[in-house]
């Protein structure tokens, strides 16, 4: 059989196994195979549980939405093992979750969002936790505390969710109080000294008011050991607390207050070198350092403090007539603060480097939705966000930062240090609303309009640098001062400024051929604001206006299936897309010659194509037996980047990527998960579950370097162990292992001084038991 030359050989076991588990005459061979035995009952027989979502600002049936949805339950989650962020691309379709600490992360959806890590931009994927926006990424790099649900939209959401969704939504919804009291705590152990705690308790404190408090507490000892002094790397601590409390007088209103703090000291960020091109190598031996691929060699320190506090009011009236007004009230503080050798040799060229954020944000939406069951369904809205964000750029050059960074010992970095200061101002207004006229009792028409003004206020400040002797001066040959000057001399860009009148737009059109068949066809409009680069980067050249970048366009279509089948016990959903960014943004880096450091720099990167097709399927095809797959297929190509950075084993002041792949799109996706509880004997259900991740490679960043790519990896994870009866509540003893084969791959690649890439490696197998008590 002929094969595309785009279908690589491993992916095609887990895919063809996924797409098999899906079809009706597979999925039900054990049915077929004996029908007369059968002594369960059609209305006995195991069903599908029906998913309920707010992907449209009301709930509904997940398969009842004609967009494309993927859903995860706090259940599937917790037998899975899947506790953070960057794990959740081992079970979503079309999602990369490049991770190298919480300030420098991304969510991508279909290959678009891969680089928003700059302080003054946005993600492309929004992420929302209780219906909240979180402003920056590394707001959701916490361990997933009592998850009710995940929720992964796919495509701009524009209309309802608001800007920066250009790519699609994280929604993510975690468990509220109860009138009825229930309390869970669990507490597990691994390999290299990993032990996590967590629990949580709810119940009435009143006849109407009810209350929920969560924690957790995570601990490890890392698994990257530095070569230099044997220490261990990409270990830390992480700890969280929620509270909440539920006001309910009567069952037309309720008020749901959430505070949550979060906190991380960990080494995070710890990264290998992973590529490099020949000036790194020449370097590198110019100070006597000896850095190999795939390890690290740092003298200095390597550390992420980070600190969020978060509090939250969700107000809901049923209003006379079915009309439902809600209220939701948010302020979320953030702080990163990172301490980093930068220059990934034993050498004393870079002592520490990093990024410290400071960041708040408010946010106040009003929402109407209309009855249910009229001839016109609709939402109407207005929501507020307003963001001051503040950061501080730190460069402290030890005494070989000369021959490192210039190639010759002029003293003029030497023993520098320098500091700079941003600062940007966000405010943001929209009105929108969105409708669904049920033209027949089959066919849907579906309408949404959004107006965001965006206007950001911006300045930047380096200092004048601190230490450091008198410079090399050879009149008419060198002038080390001028170098000092240009590299880390004082500078101010004065005010800054950007505003934005952004629609977004969607027309949906859907049709029930049968009550077990949706199909949809859908085409939508979505904008994400413009940026400032925090970084002084190109400006004492090129001037104050190239810190700026601007918006970003999207423009999807869709098709799609949504099908649940077999008297409930298969649902197999299918859709294709084809989406087009004018405007995509990204950070590159940006190394000016002879400078110290490198610089985040902020572009626009052309015109970004992405089109493919995914798919989801779940099946019960035995009795105590649940299976769930997903995969995709995506095509992300740079129709038009022309001013591209050049990698290193090619420097040049640009390059043209068009036609080339975008950076951290892996082009085939595939998840298998699987779940068997055997029988109940005398109380006790024991039950075995496993998961299989597939991604092919990927570009590892922007300039699309050889050195730099993402090879393609599997990974797979085994779950066994058992519930049982014990007092007044469940017991749940379980062993695990991740990564059970011990594969090596990366989450994330960067770029660095002199043209190196550094990688961020994923966690080795690591095994270990959980014991839980639901009671």
């Amino acid at each position: 059989m002929n094969r595309s030359p785009y279908w690589p050989q491993s992916a095609l076991k887990p895919l063809t196994l996924a797409v098999l588990l899906a079809l009706p005459g597979v999925v039900l061979a054990d049915e077929t195979a004996a029908p007369a035995a059968s002594e369960t009952s059609a209305e006995d027989a195991p069903k599908l549980k029906t998913v309920v979502v707010t992907a449209r600002r009301r709930e509904e049936a997940a398969q009842d939405v004609p967009t494309p949805i993927t859903t995860l339950s706090g259940a599937n989650l917790e037998t899975q093992k899947v506790y953070r962020i960057q794990d959740l691309q081992q079970a979503l379709p079309s999602v990369n979750v490049a991770y190298v600490h919480a300030r420098v992360s991304s969510l991508a959806v279909r290959g678009i969002g891969n680089n928003p890590a700059s302080d003054g931009l946005e993600g492309s994927a929004g992420v929302y936790l209780d219906n909240v926006y979180l402003g920056r990424p590394g707001m959701a790099a916490f361990d997933l505390l009592d998850i009710e649900q995940l929720e992964l939209l796919r495509g701009p959401q524009g209309t309802l969710f608001g800007k920066n969704t250009t790519a699609g939504v994280l929604n993510i919804t975690t468990r509220g109080p109860t009138f009825t009291p229930e309390s869970t705590f669990e507490v597990s152990g691994g390999e290299r000294g990993y032990f996590q705690t967590k629990g949580s308790v709810s119940g009435p404190l009143t006849d109407t008011l009810a209350g929920r408090l969560s924690f957790y507490r995570t601990r490890d000892d890392g698994y990257l050991d530095n070569d230099y002094d044997n220490r261990k790397l990409l270990g830390g601590e992480r700890e969280g607390l929620r509270g909440q409390l539920l006001f309910k007088p009567n069952d037309d209103f309720s008020l749901r207050w959430i505070n949550e703090y979060n906190e991380e000291n960990s080494s995070s960020g710890s990264s290998v070198v992973y590529g490099a091109g020949k000036t790194f190598w020449d370097r590198a031996t110019l100070v006597g350092a000896n850095p190999k691929i795939g390890r690290s060699n740092i003298d200095g320190r390597q550390n992420v403090s980070v600190h969020q506090n978060a509090s939250s009011v969700e107000a809901n009236w049923n209003l006379n007539g079915g009309y439902t007004l809600t209220s939701i009230s948010a302020y979320r503080y953030w702080h990163f603060n990172p301490a980093n050798d930068a220059d990934q040799t034993e050498k004393n060229v870079i002592k520490d480097f990093g990024y410290e954020v400071h960041d708040r944000q408010f946010s106040q939406e009003i929402r109407l939705a209309s009855p249910k069951g009229e001839t016109v369904d609709y939402v109407v809205g207005a929501y507020a966000f307003k963001q001051d964000l503040g950061n501080r750029i730190f460069t402290d050059l030890g005494p070989l930062a000369d021959l490192n960074l210039i190639g010759a010992n002029l003293n003029a970095l030497n023993n520098i240090y320098t500091e700079s200061h941003g600062k940007v101002d966000t405010e943001s207004y929209a009105l929108f609303g969105q409708a669904t006229w049920h033209l027949t009792n089959r066919l849907d028409f579906t309408a949404g309009i959004r107006g965001t003004y965006e206007e950001k206020t911006a300045s930047i400040e380096r200092l004048a640098p601190v230490g450091g002797g008198t410079a090399l001066v050879i009149p008419g040959v060198v002038d080390g001062n001028a170098i000092r000057d240009a590299q880390v001399g004082a500078y101010d860009s004065g005010g800054l400024g950007l505003h934005s009148a952004a629609p977004s737009g969607l027309l949906s059109l859907s049709y029930r051929f049968t009550d077990d068949v949706l199909g949809y066809a859908s085409l939508s409009h979505g904008e994400k604001s413009g940026g400032v680069n925090l970084a002084i980067a190109s400006a004492p050249t090129l001037g104050a206006d190239s810190l700026l970048v601007g918006p970003e366009r999207a423009n999807d279509a869709e098709l799609g299936i949504k099908t649940q089948l077999f008297n409930d016990r298969l649902q197999f959903n299918t859709n294709i897309f084809w989406t087009q960014v004018d405007g995509y943004q990204a950070t590159t880096y940006y190394q000016p010659p002879g400078s110290a450091v490198g610089y985040q720099l902020l572009t626009n990167a052309g015109t970004v194509r992405s089109r493919g097709v995914e798919f989801e399927a779940s099946v019960l095809p035995v009795r105590g037996l649940t299976i769930n797959a997903n995969g995709s297929f995506n095509d992300v190509t740079y129709l038009d980047f022309k001013d591209a950075p050049c990698p290193a084993e090619a420097p040049g002041t640009s390059c043209n990527l068009s036609g080339e792949r975008v950076a951290g799109a892996s082009r085939w996706i595939g998840n298998l998960n699987a779940e068997y509880k055997f029988p109940l004997v005398d109380r006790f259900e024991p039950y075995v579950a496993g998961s299989y991740s597939y991604r092919s490679e990927a570009e590892g960043t922007l300039d699309n370097s050889d050195l730099a790519e993402i090879d393609g990896y599997a990974l797979a994870n085994f779950v066994t162990g058992v519930r049982v009866d014990y007092g007044d509540g469940l017991l749940d003893a379980s062993l695990w292992v991740k990564n059970a084969f011990d594969k090596e791959y990366y989450l994330a690649v960067g770029t660095g001084s002199n043209g190196l890439y550094t990688a961020s490696l994923g966690q080795p197998r690591t095994a270990g038991v959980t014991l839980r008590y639901d009671f």
